[in-house]
């Protein structure tokens, strides 16, 4: 089986550079497919207390038959439950769901500027690291106002940035403040929800390396560095998704990428979402 490339995070833990997203996976469903994630070689994989469906997690991960430390789990934290005390009681809701005693990664979901306590969150999570909860803590979808904030009021550097990330969003310059202060750089919505797939660039570069157009951008990710969570509900994209190892791609092909950027955002702004 295909060894999926890890990523040391800045406190040692290493995280897969490729996991399985369960974003919109219904509840009912999330068993079967994770399992069917396991099947085609994935080993992260990443939920969220907003999704609902962290209990089909732990139920596809016990069902597995893998070892626990074979497995990179991921969950976020619920908007509803910034704060403090609200965010270690939270991490403990999703701990019983997902059947496990840590997670390996926990997020902040989303800054919500707006309420102003992500600080304080913050401060729970960094509790929630040292009583061994979760292996490493991350946020998801903050600007580099945020993770400044972060900086002047804590202690520690989020592992993790998950943001929205693809070709027609490449956030230049929130890679460069993630690479400048030690923060790995994760992708959700990697393939802009199909929308770049039948760009011609991408269209011309599957013919040319004889892939799918959704290898061919999940590649130029691994190669800029990116952590990427693709999500599939189909066991054929699944492991097509899973053989992005087996090329590379040319530098100039990687830069033809990404001049497709175009600031263009699938999902919310994290400065005006939750408002």
């Amino acid at each position: 089986m295909t060894q999926v490339p890890g990523f040391r995070l800045n406190n040692g833990v290493e995280i897969p550079q490729l996991g399985f997203g369960v974003f919109q996976v219904p509840p009912d469903e999330t068993a079967r497919i994770v399992g069917e994630a396991f099947a085609a070689g994935y080993r992260h994989i990443d939920t969220a207390q907003m999704y609902r469906n962290e209990e089909g997690v732990g139920r596809a991960i016990a069902d597995s038959g893998l070892a626990r430390d074979e497995v990179f789990v991921t969950t976020k934290l619920n908007n509803g439950a910034h704060g403090y005390d609200e965010a270690i009681a939270a991490l403990e809701d999703s701990l019983t769901k997902l059947r496990l005693d840590h997670v390996d990664l926990f997020l902040i979901h989303w800054p919500l500027p707006h309420q102003d306590r992500y600080v304080d969150t913050w401060k729970g999570f960094e509790k929630l690291l040292a009583d061994g909860k979760t292996r490493a803590i991350g946020v998801s979808n903050f600007q580099p106002a945020h993770l400044d904030r972060l900086a002047a009021g804590t202690d520690t550097v989020p592992s993790v940035n998950q943001i929205e990330l693809h070709p027609r969003l490449t956030q230049d310059e929130l890679r460069k403040y993630h690479s400048a202060h030690g923060i790995a750089t994760e992708a959700w919505s990697p393939i802009a929800k199909g929308e770049v797939l039948d760009h011609p660039t991408v269209e011309a570069l599957a013919q040319k390396y004889d892939r799918t157009p959704a290898q061919i951008v999940l590649r130029w990710h691994l190669q800029i560095g990116n952590v990427v969570i693709p999500k599939s509900a189909n066991p054929t994209r699944m492991r097509e998704n899973f053989d992005v190892f087996g090329f590379e791609l040319a530098d100039d092909d990687l830069a033809e990428i990404e001049a497709l950027n175009e600031d263009y955002r699938t999902g919310p702004h994290p400065d005006t979402f939750g408002r």
